[in-house]
């Protein structure tokens, strides 16, 4: 089967990127301390359940994967980017990276008590998030959490550019509203949501309100 345009063209921007984007990045999630909350909330979720490994889809340089693991979750990274990964396992050599795509990630069924989706269902067109929706729900045990974080919207954003790198890579919106109904329909509960206006810190500068949506598989443990 052809690989889809989109997975092409991601990897390849985030391959190009993947030095200079890890160094930008690093400091970002200590000066989010709402997305530090939403992230606090799904590790005590998680334990409270009865913990079970965790999984950062679209982990690339590991930033969050390791944010897990300090928070005490058994975390693991996948990311469709090699260099992503490279760049993951070279700065947390104590955590497991391997590279996947989120649309078939090569997981066994119900074996994970959580997923982590930041900012990486952004790139996939919105005819096939449902399919990506039920592959996360497929790798959750009954019970288990699912956190995402998206930029909030309608539409697509598209960049050629980025950290002084020609790159092809688009950004999909996706409303509140449609997240919540995404999961419920492929077999979540939605268990919190929040709508974060656009930081104005000068690193970090956002376009979009954020969105943070946890969930829970439907079921429970034993």
């Amino acid at each position: 089967m052809t690989e889809p345009q989109f997975l092409r063209d991601t990897r390849a921007s985030y391959d190009i990127l993947a030095e200079d984007y890890a160094e930008w990045a690093r400091p970002e999630l200590a000066v989010k301390p709402l997305d530090r909350a939403m992230l606090g909330g799904f590790a005590e979720l998680v334990h409270a359940a009865g913990s079970g490994p965790v999984a950062d889809i679209g982990c690339g340089p590991g930033r969050i994967t390791v944010h897990l693991a300090e928070l005490g979750l058994s975390a693991f990274g996948i990311d469709l980017s090699p260099a992503m990964v490279a760049v993951a396992r070279r700065s947390y050599p104590r955590l497991w990276f391997g590279v996947g795509s989120m649309t078939a990630l090569g997981l066994a069924d119900g074996k994970l008590g959580g997923v982590v989706a930041w900012y990486s269902i952004i790139h996939v067109p919105r005819r096939l998030l449902p399919d990506v929706m039920a592959e996360l729900n497929r790798v959750l045990a009954p019970g288990g959490y699912l956190q995402l974080a998206f930029q909030v919207g309608d539409g697509l954003l598209h960049l050629d550019d980025a950290l002084q790198h020609r790159i092809s890579l688009d950004f999909y919106r996706l409303r509140m509203d449609d997240a919540s109904a995404l999961l419920t329909q492929a077999g979540f509960d939605v268990r919190a949501t929040m709508l974060r206006e656009p930081d104005d810190n000068p690193a970090f500068p956002e376009r979009t309100p954020q969105g943070f949506v946890l969930a829970r598989k439907h079921g429970s443990r034993g």
